[in-house]
């Protein structure tokens, strides 16, 4: 597959992925040619040597794996760590409010998004719905609002004439309301939210309960420059990583490996991962220790299991703006298209260290693929990953990655078409590796 292609496959798969629930839904649809089983945590598992299995926590985490022939005390897990959310806007209970005869939606902020890039955009709704089903019992659905529905339209600069010197600054509970729809009179129809849920999913709306609604961009990804080196899309961080380890993994010669293959991708890494289905929660705990026993593993065999294993912690990287130079550490610069790039923090805000650095360092060498290190400016404070929180939640040796991009956290952001081709290919070596 050409680099153009499989990033065409990387835009595709965003571009039908915009809420954490679309993501999971978009993994499993992949899985599908390949004989991978969905697993239910509530029942007993029963799993081959060989055998293909995934499991899903509150719709938006999801965690496959490939279970070798060789015993988890010649080969630990291999697992690749990503994040299926990506920061916003997300929906209030209250949904809309009425101002002025116009409709608009309250939204609350989600991680840290840089909130001016979501002004002038064609903005529409993405998530799930619960409603009670025919069986009076509680069920989803997914919702995506295919059109346009939503915009912040930015105040003129007559209305704010420093706004080229001082920066568009919006404040979180006046100004970020959405604009809807206008009313004809000045009275909100009663359920009106609920009726628009409605007309979209079919449900009736005296059936609806609750739901979880992000706001997403419609504009689809591009490849973009002279020579269609870049592209662009939301959500590169981090679907560019959770893609490049599917993308990895789906391949039969890594497939028909011997050794046990994890990818782990979990929701709320944005906001601290904190939760039932984040990093900081039980899932993968659960579905390692499962797996393990499945196997028939003695129970006090899995702490050894797990000092055997490998975490490779991916997620995106900061590329160098020469527009901004004083934003980077000079000497630990790293370039669009240059390959990926070891994080490293010596307080552990990315779990890298000189042993796991060396052996992704060895990967890379073995896939031929170039490499880079990125390391923070000392005045300024840096970001963090899974990486650091599975690590020592699980005792297990990890390395934190990622391919260089630029305006993380913005609603279109952008990144090298090499760079996802060069991390596919490490992440195969990696899950091949027979050490």
């Amino acid at each position: 597959m050409t680099p153009h292609h499989q990033i065409q496959n990387l835009l595709n798969f965003i571009d039908t992925s915009p809420s954490p629930w679309h993501v999971v839904n978009t993994v499993e649809s992949l899985l599908k040619p390949f004989q991978f089983s969905r697993l239910d945590e509530t029942i007993r598992w029963q799993l081959e040597p060989g055998g293909r299995y995934y499991v899903v926590r509150d719709d938006s985490s999801i965690i496959l794996f490939v279970l070798g022939t060789k015993p988890l005390l010649e080969t630990g897990f291999k697992i690749v760590g990503a994040h299926t959310d990506s920061p916003g806007l997300r929906v209030k209970p209250n949904a809309v409010n009425n101002k002025d005869g116009l409709l608009r939606l309250n939204v609350e902020i989600y991680g840290s998004p840089i909130l001016a890039t979501f002004t002038d955009r064609d903005l529409s709704l993405a998530g799930r719905i619960c409603y009670k089903n025919e069986h009076d019992q509680i069920d989803s659905q997914l919702i995506k609002f295919d059109k346009p529905l939503l915009r912040l339209p930015n105040l003129a600069i007559h209305m704010n004439r420093t706004v080229n010197e001082d920066g568009l600054k919006l404040h979180k509970q006046n100004e970020l309301p959405l604009i809807l729809s206008a009313l004809s009179d000045q009275q909100l129809p009663p359920d009106y939210f609920f009726s628009l849920l409605q007309q979209q999913s079919g449900i009736d709306s005296t059936r609806l309960l609750s739901w979880d609604l992000a706001v997403y961009d419609t504009q689809k990804g591009v490849i973009w420059g002279a020579q269609e080196e870049f592209y662009s899309n939301s959500q590169l961080d981090n679907l560019a990583s959770c893609h490049a380890a599917l993308q990895a993994l789906l391949d039969e010669a890594v497939l028909n490996s011997e050794n046990t293959l994890v990818c782990a991708f979990f929701d709320h890494e944005e906001i601290g991962s904190e939760s039932k289905q984040g990093a900081d929660g039980s899932f993968l705990p659960d579905v390692l220790q499962r797996i393990a026993l499945a196997n028939q593993t003695d129970p006090q065999d899995f702490p050894r299991i797990l000092a055997l294993s490998f975490l490779i912690s991916a997620d995106m990287a900061h590329a160098y703006h020469p527009n901004f130079p004083s934003a980077y550490d000079h000497d630990h610069k790293v370039m669009v298209n240059k390959g990926p790039a070891i994080k490293m923090n010596v307080n552990q805000r990315y779990s890298s260290e000189s042993i796991s650095e060396a052996m992704f360092i060895d990967w890379c060498n073995q896939a031929n693929v170039p490499y880079q290190h990125y390391s923070h400016r000392g005045d300024l404070p840096c970001g963090s990953t899974i990486g650091p929180i599975t690590s020592a939640k699980l005792g297990i040796r990890s390395v934190d990655v990622g391919n260089p991009m630029w305006a993380m956290h913005s609603i279109r952001e952008s990144a090298g078409v090499s760079d996802h081709d060069y991390m596919v290919k490490v992440l195969q070596r990696f899950f091949l590796d027979t050490r």
